[in-house]
């Protein structure tokens, strides 16, 4: 029984942009799905120093279209129960952060449009989710997503195998959360059964029954031929 089905996806603008479809049943996990998405380039003819040369250049807003339309189509295809994204790497520069931005407000967008809810995830809670350290390298993680879905080879492009970290990231901080509130709601209705026997000691009745209880106990020792009451 499939109980969390994840879309992990590893945003970029100028690279691949990887993604991965990830089922757990509480115990174990299967990779349903990877991939990547590379931006098209356009080849432009320009003139330098009189003659004709060619370039190759990156059309960003045909790209955001694309990744916005794989990520409804495979949200379509595969029904998540939510979208795990890398969060934006704060060490990058201005102009790279914002147009990696860019890329994350369209997933954003493509998962809202679906009512699908997204979390996020640093690349240091993803490694320490996955392999239990913050700063593990990137063969090490590779190697743990490997071990985590029960794969014969690595996972490749590498973009996927990171957009199958960040899907099994999420996974593993779901099981944490829902292990944290089971606890919780074992405390607190510890907590309540604790406060219904204080109030319970406390009542009225109890206290007149501890009263009476208390005053056959003195008469008694006053008068022992007076049976005890029970």
């Amino acid at each position: 029984m499939i109980i969390l089905r994840v879309l992990g996806l590893d945003p970029a603008l100028a690279g691949a942009t990887g993604y991965g479809v990830v089922e757990s049943d509480g115990r174990h996990c299967r990779m349903v799905r990877l991939g990547a998405l590379r931006p098209a380039r356009a080849t432009t003819t320009v003139r330098k120093g009189g003659t004709a040369a060619g370039r190759t250049a990156t059309n960003g807003h045909e790209h955001l279209c694309r990744i916005h339309q794989l990520v409804s189509e495979l949200i379509e295809e595969f029904a998540p129960h939510s979208v795990a994204v890398e969060s934006v790497f704060t060490a990058l520069n201005r102009q790279t952060a914002l147009r990696l931005a860019e890329v994350r407000g369209v997933v954003l967008l493509a998962a809202a449009q679906k009512g699908i809810p997204v979390r996020s995830y640093s690349p240091r809670e993803i490694k320490a989710h996955v392999s239990g350290y913050g700063n593990a390298g990137k063969e090490q993680m590779q190697q743990m997503v490997r071990a985590l879905l029960g794969l014969a080879e690595t996972p490749e492009p590498a973009d996927a195998a990171d957009a199958l970290a960040v899907a099994l990231c999420h996974i593993q901080a779901a099981q944490a959360e829902s292990r944290m509130a089971a606890g919780f709601a074992r405390g607190g209705n510890l907590t309540r059964r604790v406060a219904d026997v204080s109030a319970q000691a406390n009542s009225p009745l109890t206290s007149s029954r501890a009263t009476v209880h208390a005053t056959t106990r003195q008469t008694t020792r006053l008068h022992p031929a007076i049976p005890a009451s029970r």
